[in-house]
C-alpha cells in the first residue's frame, strides 16, 4: 500500500473535540496534499463550496448537528464527496443510516492513525488510478498530434506536472534542464500546442491542458 498516494488528495476534516481535531490534523498533514478542518457543518458547506475536497472525515456528532443529516443536504445539493464517519459510540440506527447514504467508512473512536490511513487509500486509490489513467490518455493523444522523440519527452514532462485543474507552468529554462532540447524547438513545440488549442495560455506564465480538444470522452 503507497500511502505516498494521499498527496494527491484535499481532505476536509469535521470534529469538535479541538484536542483531537489539532492532533489529527498534524498527523494528517503530512500525509495528504491539503487539509481543511473545522468543529462546524455549517463552516464545512462553506469550505465544500469554495475548496476542492476530494474526502470528508466527519464526527457523527458535531455540536447539536449530526453528519448524516450534512450528507443528506450534500446529496440533494448535487454534491457528491465520499464520507468517513467517526464515532465513539456504536449507534445502530447511525450506521444503518451510513448505510443508506453509501458512507464510504464507518470508524469507532478512539481511532488508530494507521486505520484510518487504510480507509483513506482505499477510498481514494480508484480516484488516483483514474488521474493516472487520464493523464496516460492526455500524454497518448497530445503524442499523436505532435510527434517526435524530444517532443515526446516535452510532453510527458508537461503531463507529469498537471495539477487537479490540468494548468501547468514550466519555464523553457526549467525543461531544457532535464531534456536536451533547444530553445528554438521547445518554442515552436509550444507554438504548435497553441495553435491547435491543445494548451491554453493562462496569466503568470501558466498553461492549461485542453483535455476536451483532445477527444478524451
Amino acid at each position: 500500500m503507497k500511502i505516498d498516494i494521499l498527496k494527491n488528495f484535499s481532505i476536509l476534516y469535521i470534529e469538535d473535540d479541538l484536542d483531537l481535531q489539532a492532533n489529527t490534523v498534524e498527523i494528517l498533514e503530512d500525509f495528504v496534499q491539503n487539509i481543511y478542518y473545522t468543529d462546524s457543518l455549517t463552516e464545512a458547506y462553506k469550505t465544500v463550496k469554495t475548496k476542492h475536497v476530494d474526502l470528508i472525515i466527519s464526527d457523527i456528532l458535531v455540536g447539536e448537528k449530526n453528519a448524516i443529516d450534512f450528507i443528506e443536504f450534500l446529496k440533494k445539493q448535487n454534491i457528491d464527496i465520499p464520507f468517513i464517519l467517526t464515532s465513539a459510540y456504536t449507534n445502530t440506527e447511525y450506521f444503518l443510516d451510513a448505510i443508506k447514504l453509501k458512507v464510504a467508512s464507518y470508524l469507532v473512536k478512539p481511532i488508530k492513525i494507521k486505520q484510518l490511513l487504510e480507509s483513506m487509500y482505499e477510498i481514494l486509490y480508484p480516484k488516483y488510478q483514474e488521474k493516472e489513467i487520464l493523464k496516460d490518455k492526455i500524454a497518448f493523444k497530445t503524442l499523436s498530434m505532435i510527434c517526435d522523440s524530444k517532443q515526446m519527452e516535452v510532453i510527458k514532462l508537461i503531463v507529469d506536472s498537471l495539477d487537479k485543474n490540468y494548468v501547468f507552468s514550466l519555464s523553457y529554462q526549467y525543461i531544457m534542464q532535464r531534456i536536451d532540447i533547444s530553445k528554438p524547438t521547445l518554442i515552436k513545440l509550444f507554438k504548435q500546442l497553441l495553435d491547435k488549442e491543445i494548451i491554453i495560455k493562462l496569466p503568470k506564465r501558466k498553461y492549461k491542458f485542453n483535455i476536451y480538444k483532445l477527444d478524451l470522452f
